[in-house]
């Protein structure tokens, strides 16, 4: 089945990008903890999943998808001065760390490729076709952002990676109004710290987070869709 455009339940400011740009949801009422990765449970093997830092600080999600290269959001890279812990599921120790050289971003999308310092040998993430993903399948989302409200979301990052698993419901517009995949909160939603991740179907991964209502709604860039693209600039 391929996917139709998602017609909009919720007004468009409601979703937000998931890093920590100005343009970040706005905080929760104070006291405002509730779980809603938020929800879901940790992740026990994700030998491609990259945690991003700018200027040392967490800000994203990520994949390694070659030797050289990483797979994230557009939105994610713009502070500059960017480095990757890879292969690890916590932020803080273990896996390979290496730094970004060069910056390549799509025009009409939220996807970046950026090419690392050096080879890293590591169990890259196979990317999707068309047809990887359908309207009713169950998902998978990966990332290190936000598990709660809590207000200022760099302030409950999760240490160790998580996953959800959320429905698609349909294609819809990432936050450059690029095509996206839309899907609702099933065991968890995305949060601030999960741009860029990954949505994993059958192994394949075939979005990457871009905006999410931090409540029932998450869109993800769909990489089926900029396959070429990609192709193109990392060889894979």
């Amino acid at each position: 089945m391929r996917l139709t455009r998602l017609i909009p339940a919720l007004a468009a400011a409601a979703m937000a990008v998931l890093g920590f740009a100005p343009t970040a949801a706005t905080a929760a009422p104070a006291g405002d903890v509730t779980p809603y990765i938020i929800g879901g449970g940790y992740a026990t093997s994700a030998p491609w999943a990259a945690r991003l830092f700018s200027n040392g600080q967490q800000t994203c999600t990520a994949t390694i998808i070659a030797p050289t290269w990483i797979l994230t959001a557009k939105h994610c890279v713009s502070g500059g001065n960017l480095s990757f812990r890879i292969g690890s599921l916590d932020q803080t120790s273990g896996g390979t760390v290496a730094n970004g050289a060069q910056i390549v971003n799509h025009s009409a999308s939220d996807l970046s490729l950026v090419r690392l310092d050096r080879s890293v040998s590591a169990t890259y993430i196979r990317l999707g076709a068309a047809g990887s993903v359908t309207v009713g399948q169950s998902v998978q989302v990966y990332g290190w952002g936000a598990t709660s409200q809590c207000g200022s979301e760099i302030n409950c990052q999760s240490q160790r990676l998580k996953v959800a698993t959320v429905t698609v419901t349909g294609g819809c517009t990432d936050a450059y109004n690029g095509s996206a995949i839309c899907a609702r909160r099933g065991n968890g939603i995305t949060a601030g710290g999960d741009s860029g991740g990954p949505m994993v179907a059958n192994g394949t991964q075939v979005g990457v987070a871009s905006t999410s209502d931090r409540q029932t709604t998450t869109a993800y860039t769909n990489v089926t869709r900029y396959r070429s693209w990609i192709q193109s600039v990392a060889g894979v």
